[in-house]
């Protein structure tokens, strides 16, 4: 039988734009994880000292734990030059010390066209060396960095993913499911495609779902995503990590979203029944 237990966190800017209503929401949900992808109207990566000492007094005080910085790195051109993503990713080194956390999401960058993905084969070795140099980064440091497949970027598919993660092969990259990205690029079952390839790399999973038909975004289990069949997956494999709650409800956009508390509630009490139907042990 496993052991496997789950943590909930949640982005709290798709909740409110202030930090003090970020917390307030996840504490009354019960969600005592936050990914700091922005507070105040401002992005992670561009917060002062000041900003992100707030921050850790605010999640104290509420007695929530920053679990994630969900930065942007990444979701530049692949023909950018790397070393303003170094100078950026030390800057987040530096927050994090200050707000708790050690994890850092990031991506593989965006080809030169983004209107199909059918060269995107091609770029894979410029993504692997310029990860492998951010992972190398990471490993001085001590942290560790998600990599989250994402529309539009390199590893859009589960394909690309392994492939990468596989060249980089290092424990300071490691990999952040997100059902809903995969459904948004026409993988057809994600599970079913992707599990076999990928699980041994998942260290993080993002929440949310998505119809197959137009891509629009739902809560956990009300998409082609296969959450119910990912959270079985994690139990057998004997996950302890985290949950994070990325809804989306209602607004998608290129840096991010927004579900507002309702949605936020609604989001968080979906994937709790899934996680009941499957007998997933929340800590």
């Amino acid at each position: 039988m496993s052991n496997a237990t789950f943590t909930l966190s949640a982005f709290g800017d798709e909740i409110d734009n202030d930090l003090t209503m970020q917390l307030r929401t996840l504490r009354d949900l019960h969600v005592g994880g936050l990914e700091l992808r922005g507070a105040w109207g401002t992005n992670v990566l561009k917060m002062n000292d000041g900003q992100a000492a707030a921050v850790r007094r605010l999640c104290d005080e509420y007695g929530i734990k920053v679990c994630c910085l969900g930065s942007p790195i990444g979701k530049t051109p692949i023909l950018d030059p790397i070393e303003n993503k170094e100078a950026n990713l030390k800057r987040l080194f530096e927050i994090g010390r200050v707000v708790g956390t050690r994890r850092i999401r990031i991506f593989s960058f965006y080809p030169p066209d983004t209107s199909t993905n059918a060269s995107y084969d091609a770029y894979v070795p410029q993504s692997i060396e310029r990860l492998a140099r951010l992972t190398e980064l990471a490993a001085k440091g001590d942290f560790l960095l998600l990599l989250e497949n994402e529309k539009d970027i390199v590893t859009d598919t589960p394909e690309r993913c392994h492939a990468v993660l596989d060249k980089v092969n290092s424990p300071h990259l490691r990999f952040a499911w997100d059902p809903a990205n995969f459904v948004q690029v026409g993988v057809d079952g994600p599970m079913t495609r992707g599990w076999n390839l990928l699980k041994s790399y998942i260290a993080y999973v993002h929440v949310k779902d998505a119809l197959l038909a137009d891509g629009s975004v739902r809560p956990a289990g009300e998409g082609d995503g296969q959450v119910r069949e990912l959270l079985v997956g994690l139990k057998e494999m004997g996950y302890h990590g985290v949950l994070a709650l990325e809804p989306h409800l209602q607004v998608a956009g290129h840096s991010g979203g927004f579900s507002g508390a309702e949605g936020m509630k609604i989001a968080a009490a979906a994937l709790r029944k899934l996680m009941a139907q499957v007998d997933c042990q929340e800590v």
